[in-house]
């Protein structure tokens, strides 16, 4: 139970010292170049962290939000794999071919290859979710899961060990050794706590003669199976009782309070079934089902507490950029496989659509749809000295920019070649002007975005979407409803007409499909 313990530690490490000192230094002491952590979650809803409306216990993230800065519109792809290809290579999931299904991606390079080239010891740890290994994409360490969930538990174990699993044996890699299927050694193992334990450990091995340092910590939780320690879950005992509506609401009032929306957000029309239709033994499971996604949640702040303590301890800490979101909205996905109670080992449920409604408040739909509760996540960018604390901004930001930001950030050159082959470039912008506050408001120029049969576009403060089967386009005035209430596509068929047209031109220039 030693990482149990060690979490609880670091409840106390973190709140008592870990922003109790100046963290400015002075200009001329100030190292020229910082360390970069990127945290990135999987399948958490906009509003499932504390300092975006939720309930939930979120202490350490909402401390980073308070000392730094929280986007209000920044967006991924609404699905796992091409969302994490956007961000590793800082181009569309359609020019480097994993738009459609998760594969190897092509034509790309990737900000671990540009930061190690600059010099950086590069740290990548957790999912993956494509064919190729990070270890062979600029990274020195790679420790993780090359697919796209597993048990949390046991990801190698059986149903008649007591290990739920779905469809297929998942791999994992550890630097250029891959397992599958990969069962631990450790009886006491659970991913959110073993990722952490293994980018710290990464870290301490980094070579005394690379100063800097990149992690790309990449967590598989909330991502089903909903699976979660018990006495994270006892933490949420009775507070889901009163039902969708209520968390939902009060969700929304939170997010007024502490200014995550503007005055120009409307609470989106609800998409859950009446709390009271329901069964006494459907409320008891439904929850159950979130008691054990809100533990999921808890569980992954404790465990960045435990980085930061560690990373404080070290004196690492100061000098060191933190970026954090979500590869999708949360999920109205329906998996359920295994047999006992939801949360257990045995289990491998999911959130569905009625929690998942709740989770993206105050937003339309979730993951796999292009509608904002399945593109928009939670940005947390915290950089001492650089970025004003306990700030917002409505800049539309994208995962494509996160390579050229790191790039500005690190000094790193954006790479000619990789794997010998050249390299197109990256069709992200840098966000160094936003995190340092230069006075950038809107984005110039477009945003695509395309999966399965839906699909959206970005532009001028409005919004094309259609969903996720395809079917008749809709138009959102963004700038005057980010939640999108009301549909003006007939009231601007010339408007309607021509982000159409805009949108096919790139989706077919992008994958040489005419439709999705």
């Amino acid at each position: 139970m030693i990482v149990r313990i060690s979490q609880l530690l670091s409840l106390w490490l973190f709140a008592g010292c870990l922003f109790a000192e100046p963290s400015v230094q002075a200009d001329d002491q100030q190292p020229e170049r910082p360390n970069i952590i990127l945290i990135l979650v999987d399948d958490m809803g906009w509003s499932d962290l504390g300092c975006y409306g939720s309930e939930v216990a979120t202490p350490h993230l909402d401390r980073l939000a308070q000392e730094g800065l929280r986007f209000r519109q920044f967006y991924n792809t609404g699905k796992c794999f091409p969302s994490r290809a956007c961000l590793l290579t800082g181009r569309y999931a359609q020019e480097v071919d994993m738009w459609n299904t998760h594969g190897r991606m092509a034509n790309h390079t990737t900000f671990g290859a540009a930061l190690q080239q600059a010099g950086y010891y590069t740290v990548a740890v957790g999912k993956h979710h494509g064919d190729e290994s990070l270890f062979d994409e600029g990274f020195d360490r790679y420790y993780g899961l090359k697919d796209g969930a597993s048990n949390h538990f046991n990801p190698g174990g059986t149903l008649e060990e007591g290990f739920a699993q779905k469809n297929r044996v998942r791999s994992y890699v550890f630097d250029d050794r891959e397992e599958a299927p990969w069962v631990p050694e450790n009886s006491d193992f659970y991913t959110t706590d073993a990722y952490t334990s293994w980018a710290i450990e990464l870290l301490r091995q980094r070579p005394a003669a690379k100063e800097n340092f990149l992690l790309f910590l990449s967590y598989t939780a909330p991502h089903d199976p909903l699976q979660a320690w018990p006495e994270d879950i006892a933490k949420y005992a009775g507070v889901y009782d009163v039902g969708y509506r209520a968390i939902r609401e009060s969700r929304w009032e939170k997010q007024q309070s502490l200014g995550v929306v503007t005055d120009d957000y409307r609470l989106s029309a609800a998409h859950y079934a009446d709390w009271s239709s329901l069964t006494d033994e459907e409320r008891d499971r439904e929850i159950r089902r979130m008691q054990v996604y809100a533990a999921m949640i808890d569980s992954l702040d404790q465990n960045i507490g435990r980085l930061l303590s560690w990373l404080r301890e070290e004196g690492l800490l100061e000098n060191t950029v933190i970026l954090f979101m979500s590869d999708n909205g949360g999920s109205g996905e329906d998996a359920e496989h295994g047999f006992g109670e939801i949360g257990s080992a045995s289990m491998w449920g999911s959130l569905r659509e009625n929690w998942a409604n709740v989770a993206n408040t105050p937003l339309r739909f979730f993951k796999n749809f292009s509608h904002e509760g399945g593109i928009r996540t939670p940005m947390i960018a915290w950089w001492p000295g650089h970025i004003a604390p306990g700030t917002f901004t409505d800049y539309e930001g994208h995962f494509i920019d996160i390579l050229p930001t790191l790039l500005d950030i690190s000094g790193a050159v954006y790479p000619e070649t990789h794997h010998g082959r050249p390299v197109p470039p990256a069709s992200g912008e840098s966000l160094l002007p936003v995190l340092e506050g230069m006075g950038l408001e809107q984005r110039e120029g477009p945003l695509f975005f395309q999966w399965s049969k839906g699909g959206a576009l970005i532009e001028d403060g409005w919004k094309l979407v259609r969903g996720r089967s395809g079917g008749s386009w809709e138009l959102y005035h963004l700038a005057e409803d980010p939640a999108e209430t009301r549909d003006l596509a007939v009231r601007h068929p010339a408007r309607l007409q021509a982000m159409i047209d805009e949108w096919i031109a790139w989706f077919t220039e992008t994958t040489g499909t005419a439709s999705p």
